[in-house]
């Protein structure tokens, strides 16, 4: 049985999760009219659930414009930060607005564009098959793979 380290929730003000790599498998199918869609979990919308029964808030970050990406923060009830450039200044400006300490922030991040965004925070988390820089500098490195279910994992963490 693993004995996955918990996370204590009343550190915790805002959880900020990457879309490609965290909520999908970071693959995109493009059909021939240019549409795409992409593979997600239902065990995060799960996760989603569980994680506001716990008051703690939550929305994506993200650097796609795709209307997937919003359809699925609307199915799921999360607010969304898109077409963003620059995480981190995106992110820190957010938190001034809504005086967070970047410090109480929970990011999940897989690729090296979330790099700069995920050193800022208390909290910075990886998927199981994040790129190896961002494991590297992660405080936890979840069991779970993007688009497997990374949210539903963390939603167990927090105690």
């Amino acid at each position: 049985m693993n004995k996955a380290k918990k996370i204590p929730i009343q550190q915790l003000r805002l959880i900020v999760y990457d879309f490609d790599g965290v909520m999908t498998d970071n693959r995109v199918l493009t059909m021939e009219d240019g549409r795409e869609g992409v593979w997600v979990s239902r065990a995060d919308g799960l996760g989603i659930e569980l994680i506001k029964n716990k008051g703690i808030p939550q929305i994506i970050l993200s650097t796609e414009t795709n209307k997937v990406v919003k359809a699925r923060a609307k199915k799921v009830g999360l607010p969304i930060l898109m077409g963003v450039k620059d995480k981190r200044a995106t992110l820190t400006q957010y938190c001034q607005k809504k005086r967070l300490p970047l410090s109480s922030i929970l990011y999940i991040g897989n690729d090296v564009n979330d790099l700069e965004a995920m050193k800022l925070v208390g909290f910075p988390i990886a998927p199981a098959d994040a790129h190896p820089t961002i494991c590297k500098m992660a405080n936890k490195v979840l069991q779970t793979r993007g688009g497997e279910g990374v949210i539903r994992e963390l939603a167990d963490l927090l105690n």
